[in-house]
């Protein structure tokens, strides 16, 4: 049951971050000025709102949403240090870089909180 309560958070924070990017990248693009960082950054930001909406509907704490926040952020920010240190300039690449990366960040955001994602705690809508 524990494992399942694991799994079924982490495919729910996936299908989160999805909907996030659908709902909410059109309209992010369309008003933000052409930028690699901040397409990193805003597909960061809506991926999190997506995300976070979920976690406190299932009835998760500000803590750990801070957590999948990071988990958002901190590859953004990798991937933008990886552009000024020229090290990697296409855009898509670097965006292919910072998604691969944020599926380990979030599961790493998880084990650091396991009791949160695997007992009931903070499912209040399950």
């Amino acid at each position: 049951m524990k494992t399942r309560n694991f799994i079924r958070h982490y495919v729910e924070m996936v299908i989160a971050m999805l909907a996030g990017m659908l709902v909410l990248g059109l309209p992010l693009a369309a008003l933000a000025p052409d930028s690699t960082e901040l397409d990193l950054l805003g597909m960061a930001l809506t991926m999190t709102v997506g995300m976070v909406a979920w976690m406190r509907y299932r009835g998760h704490g500000w803590a750990p949403a801070a957590d999948m926040t990071a988990s958002m952020f901190l590859p953004s920010f990798a991937a933008i240090g990886l552009l000024w240190a020229g090290l990697v300039e296409n855009e898509h690449t670097l965006m292919t870089i910072q998604h691969v990366a944020m599926f380990p960040a979030m599961l790493v955001a998880m084990l650091l909180r396991l009791d949160e994602y695997t007992g009931h705690a903070g499912h209040v809508h399950a």
